[in-house]
């Protein structure tokens, strides 16, 4: 047989027809090829509603086409920006950042090929905004939006979105990372709101504020490399040269472990809920706790998966770090203890009632087992709740027959009968009136 690159001068000579033949019929029998080809024909033509169709059917729980299908759409914005396109692209972008993001928050992992995607996705959105400017202020919100309160990726660039954000979306990040920085203490919000500061004064060519800001970290040579920079763009040679002395006479003292180490020594040798909180302390105060944060929930997470104790200790952990959102979503994942999945459901159901409802049920379950007259009115009074909690989800009808099915199952249990009745309950229409308490 001859060598695959001896049939490329054949392959050439070919009509379009025939080879659009010839590869439809290796589609047909290869999958992996045909599926790769209908990712490229939907969005070929740079089609944005095309592009939106293809978010809307990517499936994200354990679909291994996901990637594929976010690619297709990435590649979409970047052929469309490449060429001009007078569409505005934004709003297509910015979804595909917050889908991705979603996408990571509920795997937690931050490795691999979404995570490289969901960077790409970031520029991307960057540039549809520079091209077609959003409204500055709603841009802003955005921003703050995903780094106080994210999972901690995307960590957005401001220079990259400077241009979009002009003069009152810089004025509107400054005014927050200003306001968390005079109210909060060590912590994530602070952690994050230094970062935007330093961002901020680079953008905005505040030299003094950028290497105010630099100079008070931890002496390490890519601060003084970065200060000698900033200085020698300024114009201020012979402060540069200066500073650049002092760096090589600090790096010339043998490096003392800091605080942030020994911390993270005392973590990796027992990741837990203690240890974490006094590396958060440690690495805030060090202006190192964005990485440390990372990279000892990584460490919690692969632990949760051993059992039941360690997803606790995880989800204590988040909840400690203020993120119930992120809390829920482990407790979920990783099978936490059923006193905290009620804890946080309890938390949760104002805003969610529909993520909670099955742990109320659980819990129903739970108490009716003891076959206690006190875990009965404490079942009663659960049940109250997942009727307003069905109401509220707006799936009352699930809540009539979840009633029905399990009186039926404890229709021998009186007493159960009786405290759901009193908790004012309509019971269903084959119920008769209980007989004697049990």
């Amino acid at each position: 047989m001859s060598p695959l690159s001896d049939l490329r001068p054949y392959l050439r000579s070919l009509d379009a027809e025939t080879l659009a033949d010839l590869l439809y019929a290796q589609a047909e029998r290869d999958p992996e090829l045909r599926h790769s080809l209908e990712l490229r024909a939907a969005t070929q033509s740079g089609d944005v509603s095309e592009a939106h169709r293809l978010l809307d059917t990517a499936v994200t729980d354990g679909n291994v086409e996901y990637t594929a299908k976010i690619g297709a759409v990435l590649d979409t914005l970047q052929r469309m920006l490449d060429a001009g396109s007078r569409a505005d692209l934004a709003p297509l972008a910015r979804r595909t950042v917050d889908d991705i993001g979603e996408v990571l928050e509920q795997s937690g992992d931050h490795t691999g090929d979404l995570a490289e995607r969901l960077d790409r996705a970031v520029e991307l959105y960057a540039r549809a905004c520079a091209a077609r400017p959003p409204d500055p202020e709603k841009l802003a919100d955005w921003i703050l939006e995903v780094e106080f309160d994210g999972p901690g990726r995307p960590v957005i660039d401001l220079a990259e979105f400077a241009a979009a954000l002009g003069e009152p979306g810089l004025k509107r990040i400054k005014s927050t990372v200003d306001d968390v920085l005079a109210a909060s203490g060590p912590g994530h919000r602070r952690d994050v709101a230094e970062r935007l500061r330093e961002q901020l004064a680079e953008v905005l060519g505040d030299v003094d504020e950028l290497v105010a800001i630099l100079s008070a970290k931890p002496p390490r040579v890519d601060v003084s490399l970065k200060i000698v920079r900033v200085l020698r763009a300024a114009g201020r040679h012979s402060e540069a040269i200066a500073h650049a002395a002092r760096a090589l006479t600090h790096d010339k003292q043998p490096p003392a472990e800091d605080e942030t180490s020994r911390r993270r020594k005392d973590f990796d040798a027992n990741p837990g809920r203690e240890t974490y909180a006094a590396l958060r302390g440690a690495a805030t105060a060090d202006g190192k706790w964005t990485v440390q944060r990372r990279e000892a929930l990584a460490r919690l997470r692969e632990r949760a998966a051993e059992g039941t104790e360690q997803a606790d200790e995880l989800v204590r952990v988040l909840l400690d770090d203020g993120r119930p959102d992120e809390a829920w979503r482990a407790g979920v994942r990783f099978g936490a203890s059923a006193e905290l999945r009620l804890e946080l459901a309890e938390q949760r159901a104002a805003e969610h009632p529909a993520e909670t409802i099955p742990v109320f049920r659980e819990h129903v379950d739970e108490l009716i087992e003891r076959k206690d007259p006190q875990a009965y009115q404490e079942a009663a009074r659960r049940l109250k709740l997942l009727r307003t909690l069905h109401k509220r989800a707006g799936t009352p009808d699930e809540f009539t027959a979840h009633l029905a099915a399990l009186v039926e199952n404890h229709r021998r249990k009186t007493r159960l009968i009786t405290e759901i009745r009193a908790a004012r309950i309509a019971m269903p229409k084959a119920v008769t009136s209980p007989r004697s308490p049990r």
